[in-house]
């Protein structure tokens, strides 16, 4: 009988989750590990692999093998470091299959180019790519190294990838690059990847997500794209991983259209078909938003814009959106400042009334987002961070509690900032249909004037 492979996983020793604290307790490593010292999670060090199929026999196998050999009993225990505002967990354990054809009812197998032929590369656009990425976070693909969704991609994160670029199989870590153009960090645009190939053990660490914004101005955090046990998911993520973040490099598609290398359109002011959300609010860097601040100016926005208007989106932006869609009459949500597919095919096919001018009725110049007659002033991000104590902290307490998003609370609301706040925010934020980093309990300009209007 050929001998099963163990492998030692060797993440963070002072992981806090609760099989950690278990085995830590129960399992002395003095005692248990011998002289040398511990390696790894307590629990971890007991986690066995067989890679030779990874069956349930393979996996009985090991197990069996491990009591005979005197080691320390196989557990499975989903661990992982604690961090403040992100989740408890790092790259998948099984990141990934092996580089294959297109598998399920949707798809064909696809055949090996031939000598001197190569596979040709499909074209598509970041709206596309984004909008193929969220379709399995819509519907909560599972994953798996070895099942394939109705699509015909493999249910692991570069099936995932492969499935979001269009690509005509199923690719791996090892040969993603090669659909690829290596770029820098601050070329990073939606719909480019993020990709870490470890060819010492690729089963070890290698990973890769869908790069899907940055999430504030600071750049050190961006929304990630990703197919990770349980499930396909979109969240807040730090640039450029939650671990091995040295060892990621962000990628653009080869086939990329509508400007592959990072300007946007090819001629900007004539594209008509609207990109996508993913291309306007805080982070965004691309010719769409340059496109929109014309198209703004053209309708009477250019009071709003001191420069420009440019390719990073600013407050300007949002202003002068908001002002364009309640001339429209719109209010709401249909009026937060940013541009929607109908405030897109507004401003495109020249429909609508123009932005009244600072001397016409009802012309009043809008105010920056957050504040209104009836919202007070923003106060900032910084006020509402752990160990925060003021007035601020109080106010919104109150204002939540008013909306009816005061569960939490078992006394005050008080001046310091606690959980209680974080996750009263946090079901506010979940009650306009936000999700993701978008819903982290801590409250922006947005939410701050959804909460008080």
């Amino acid at each position: 009988m050929k001998t099963p492979v163990f492998e030692e996983l060797d993440p963070a020793s002072d992981c806090d989750c609760p099989g950690c604290v278990h085995w830590r307790r129960v399992l002395p490593f003095s005692s248990r590990f011998g002289p040398a010292g511990p390696v790894g999670h307590p629990a971890a060090r007991a986690h066995v692999l067989a890679r030779a199929g990874r069956t349930p026999m393979a996996f009985a196998l090991a197990a069996t093998a491990g009591t005979v050999l005197g080691a320390v009993p196989a557990v499975a225990v989903v661990h992982g470091p604690v961090r403040p505002g992100g989740p408890a967990a790092d790259e998948p354990d099984t990141p990934q299959g092996r580089k294959e054809p297109l598998h399920g009812p949707a798809g064909k197998p696809a055949l090996p180019a031939g000598p001197g032929q190569t596979v040709k590369v499909p074209t598509t656009t970041r709206a596309e790519i984004i909008n193929r990425a969220r379709t399995w976070i819509d519907a909560r693909v599972p994953y798996s190294m070895s099942q394939y969704w109705s699509d015909g991609y493999r249910q692991d994160c570069s099936g995932y990838v492969s499935m979001a670029w269009s690509l005509p199989g199923n690719e791996w870590t090892g040969s993603l690059d090669s659909f690829g153009v290596r770029i820098s960090r601050d070329q990073l645009q939606p719909g480019d990847m993020l990709l870490f190939h470890n060819p010492a053990n690729p089963e070890r660490g290698s990973h890769v997500v869908i790069f899907g914004g940055w999430t504030d101005y600071t750049h050190t955090y961006y929304v990630a794209y990703e197919q990770t046990p349980p499930q396909a998911r979109k969240q807040s993520t730090p640039y450029a991983y939650w671990t091995n973040s040295d060892h990621y490099v962000p990628y653009r598609y080869k086939g990329l259209v509508e400007g592959a290398g990072g300007p946007g359109p090819s001629t900007p002011g004539t594209t008509t078909r609207y990109p996508g959300a993913a291309y306007f609010g805080t982070g965004a860097n691309n010719a769409y938003v340059t496109q929109l601040g014309r198209l703004l100016v053209d309708r009477g926005g250019r009071r709003f814009y001191t420069r420009g208007p440019g390719p990073r989106w600013s407050s300007a932006d949002q202003r002068a959106t908001q002002a364009f869609q309640r001339a429209q009459g719109w209010t709401g949500a249909d009026a937060d400042g940013l541009p929607g597919p109908t405030t897109w095919s507004y401003l495109v096919g020249k429909k609508g009334r123009n932005i009244p001018g600072t001397g016409s009725p009802g012309s009043q110049k809008p105010p920056a987002p957050g504040t209104s007659p009836t919202v007070p002033g923003y106060p900032g991000r910084a006020v509402f961070r752990p160990g925060a104590n003021n007035a601020h902290v109080t106010q919104l307490g109150k204002q939540l509690v008013k909306k009816g998003f005061g569960t939490y609370y078992t006394t005050g609301p008080g001046p310091r900032w606690g959980e209680a706040d974080r996750r009263n925010v946090e079901a506010f934020q979940r009650a306009q249909g936000w999700r993701g980093g978008a819903a982290d309990g801590y409250p922006g300009p947005e939410t701050w004037r959804r909460l008080f209007s």
